[in-house]
């Protein structure tokens, strides 16, 4: 069944890059007249992988990772692409990366069975050590995502709950946990392994992760480390195509959820809502302020309490109220988006199809 929805997956992008403006130019818009606007600016990597593994570190340092096990990284501000990638991995899809620094990174394939994996480095990706490989043949793990030490991997459901692998020591060991904390799926529930945000962990122990494929979407939230688990509804869209790709929080209370039905990648169904009680309940974003359609991943910017970026195949969007409402400021083609740092190093980046990586320039 995951097979069948990773062909749908790949057909609806396929669709979707048929209908998109290339991102082969500098998107701009501005934020009000009197206000910030935003651009993204084109780093070319010498690439054609499709990078859905982001990790951003700072505006000077960044990974990317996918299709066709490659692993990128720049550290002079996207200048220069120095190719990492894992040897021999060439079979694989790299969807997932967390990044620690210039020279430590965790990394995660993708697959039924075996060809889920997570791999590990710490010299800049001079070599790279396997730290996790599923053996369970039902489970397909989606993301993965970091606080501090402490690592949680998210797989779509194993005998009727999904599953979770944990880290203590920074990725360099895991674990299965046990599913007796994890509510049961729904018929068809799954994760999608869009752009590596379907997980986010912290802070402290808190994480949370996001479904669609069944009739309802919803956010699942622990409280210590994946043990436990609860369940809330969420209002947005869902269906085989669709429902929550991507989380961003700030704080434990307060977070944005985007997504959409990826084969409707240029319509706004029911594609965002908010939450400020840590995901316990959530509130849609109407239509017409809404992301301008399926969105895929999101992030908020270090230098602003309420800003979140979101980026899917038909464009990008911004909201300065914290998700209430959303301006589209490019319509090129990104999977992924992610934000690190501080002051004058903070950066954003985002990632996407045939090797386009793009830094996210704020202007007045």
């Amino acid at each position: 069944m995951r097979t069948l929805r990773l062909a749908a997956l790949a057909a609806g992008v396929l669709l979707a890059m048929s209908q998109m403006v290339p991102a082969q130019a500098v998107g701009t818009s501005s934020g009000g007249r009197h206000g910030p606007s935003y651009e993204w600016e084109l780093t070319p990597t010498g690439s054609e992988s499709q990078f859905r593994g982001l990790a951003a570190v700072s505006a000077d340092v960044a990974w990317v990772a996918g299709s066709a096990g490659q692993v990128l990284r720049t550290t002079n501000g996207g200048k220069s692409w120095e190719n990492v990638s894992p040897p021999g991995l060439e079979a694989l899809q790299f969807r997932d990366i967390e990044a620690f620094g210039p020279d430590r990174a965790v990394a995660m394939t993708i697959g039924n069975g075996e060809d889920s994996r997570i791999y590990r480095t710490t010299n800049g990706g001079k070599t790279w050590t396997e730290t996790f490989r599923n053996t369970e043949p039902a489970a397909f793990y989606d993301c993965l995502d970091f606080h501090g030490s402490h690592g949680l991997a998210l797989s779509d459901p194993v005998d009727g709950k999904f599953r979770i692998a944990s880290t203590s020591d920074g990725g360099k060991s895991w674990k299965v946990l046990p599913n007796a904390g994890m509510p049961a799926a729904l018929p068809g529930e799954f994760a999608f392994a869009a752009s590596g945000t379907c997980l986010v962990a912290g802070p402290g122990r808190t994480a949370w992760f996001a479904t669609g494929g069944g009739d309802r979407p919803r956010v699942f939230r622990t409280n210590d480390n994946g043990l436990h688990w609860t369940a809330t509804d969420s209002p947005m869209a869902s269906g085989e195509a669709a429902g929550i790709f991507s989380l961003a929080f700030r704080g434990p209370l307060f977070g944005v959820a985007v997504g959409g039905d990826f084969l409707k990648p240029t319509e706004a169904v029911k594609a965002a809502s908010i939450t400020y009680d840590g995901g316990r309940t959530w509130k849609l974003v109407p239509a017409d302020k809404a992301p301008k359609g399926y969105r895929s991943g999101s992030a908020f910017v270090p230098w602003s309490p309420t800003t979140v970026v979101a980026v899917g195949p038909s464009g990008s969007d911004v909201s300065v109220d914290g998700g209430r409402s959303w301006t589209q400021f490019y319509d090129g083609s990104f999977d992924s988006v992610e934000c690190a740092g501080h002051g004058f190093h903070a950066g954003c980046w985002a990632s996407g199809a045939k090797g386009a990586v793009g830094k996210l320039v704020l202007k007045r």
